[in-house]
């Protein structure tokens, strides 16, 4: 009997990492023969709540995906209105995606307006946000509330759920690998597209630069000399969420222009091969995390990464097989980029990926939805 699913959350033409697990996730169920909506937002955020310059992105979308822009994030009586139209859909069961306090309102009310005829499955990206406010608990609360069955993409917050309810029916998955983005290139070829030298060595730091990001910290490491001496640079590929002039007079006052390429207008779908295949090495200095959709594409890429050891990133690299897990310890992370240049890891690492990404799969995912799901029906 044919699956009937639909999926919460926003989807193309809503960019970022959330919007692209979506869509992945969406091909996954349809290439296993369910038949699956997402129904994205018709309005996600206001305009003067978000960071960016668009919350859109360009190109095309998943093929053979039914994508219906009808959530309105801030309008209680759309709520309603989403919740007729699901109970007339009937589907098996309703997964919605939750990242964000603000997004509690909407999502737990249209789960509570169905859940009496069909079963929630939340999968909860972050229960405690890294950026902290007045009422973020409340908020999740009463989300939490309105599922009956919870997914997280990392062990810590699967811990960080206990805190909201005390129901067995939540499990944790690794977030599966980023395959949407195109084949891998070689190196000197993704170099010459992006106008660098092809002998040059290069470090990506890549997604929206927020202050939990720790950019900050990966330029503090860039001004070690034996960096400068080996003759890395270090590319910063994202949009800047934060205050870019601080960033910029970090970058002056640090006497490391030379050593960073700045591209922080968004990445297209369609480039950021470019960016991974392009470089030696993927940083991701965070000083908090859950998971990250930027390792599942390094690994789809089979880049090495360097993570430091927050939230769920360790248990995704592990230390010296696949990249360093360090602390957030500014002389430590160089000494492993010193170290991954004059020991010439980057054959060693990759080759690691290639096994290691074996255990990220989407099929993984939905078979984990699926048993859970079955123990509530």
């Amino acid at each position: 009997m044919q699956r009937k699913i639909i999926i919460i959350g926003p989807a193309f033409p809503y960019r970022g990492g959330i919007a692209n697990f979506n869509n992945s996730l969406a091909v996954e169920y349809k290439s296993q023969g369910a038949d699956v909506k997402i129904y994205s937002f018709s309005l996600q955020y206001p305009s003067f709540l978000f960071p960016g310059k668009t919350q859109y992105e360009e190109g095309e979308g998943p093929k053979d995906i039914e994508i219906i822009p009808i959530v309105n994030s801030i309008n209680p009586f759309n709520w309603f209105k989403v919740a007729s139209r699901i109970k007339k859909e009937n589907p098996d069961y309703v997964i919605i995606r939750y990242w964000l306090p603000f997004m509690a309102p909407c999502l737990g009310s249209i789960a509570k307006l169905i859940r009496k005829t069909t079963k929630i499955f939340a999968i909860t990206d972050n229960v405690i946000p890294h950026e902290k406010r007045i009422g973020d608990s409340l908020l999740t609360k009463y989300f939490v509330k309105s599922s009956d069955a919870f997914l997280t993409l990392s062990s810590s917050v699967l811990d960080d759920l206990k805190q909201f309810t005390d129901t067995k029916e939540k499990i944790f998955i690794p977030h599966p690998i980023y395959d949407s983005f195109g084949d891998i290139l070689e190196k000197s070829t993704a170099k010459e597209k992006l106008g660098l030298e092809v002998n040059g060595k290069y470090l990506l730091f890549f997604g929206f630069v927020r202050k939990y990001k720790g950019l900050d910290i990966m330029l503090e490491v860039m001004a070690d000399k034996r960096i400068h001496d080996l003759g890395v640079k270090l590319i910063v590929a994202g949009e800047f969420y934060d205050n870019k002039e601080e960033y910029i007079a970090q970058i002056n006052s640090l006497n490391i222009l030379d050593y960073v390429i700045l591209r922080t207008d968004f990445i297209l779908e369609d480039q950021v091969k470019d960016y991974f295949c392009a470089s030696d090495m993927i940083t991701q200095t965070y000083r908090t995390a859950t998971q990250s959709g930027v390792t599942q594409i390094a690994y789809h890429f089979e880049k090495p990464m360097l993570v430091t050891n927050v939230g769920g990133l360790a248990e995704i690299v592990p230390h010296n097989k696949v990249g360093y897990v360090c602390d957030i310890d500014t002389k430590q992370i160089a000494d492993y980029i010193v170290e991954f240049y004059t020991e010439n890891k980057e054959e060693e690492f990759s080759d690691n990926t290639k096994e290691e990404k074996k255990r990220f799969t989407w099929k993984v995912l939905v078979e984990g939805i699926d048993n859970l799901i079955k123990k509530q029906l």
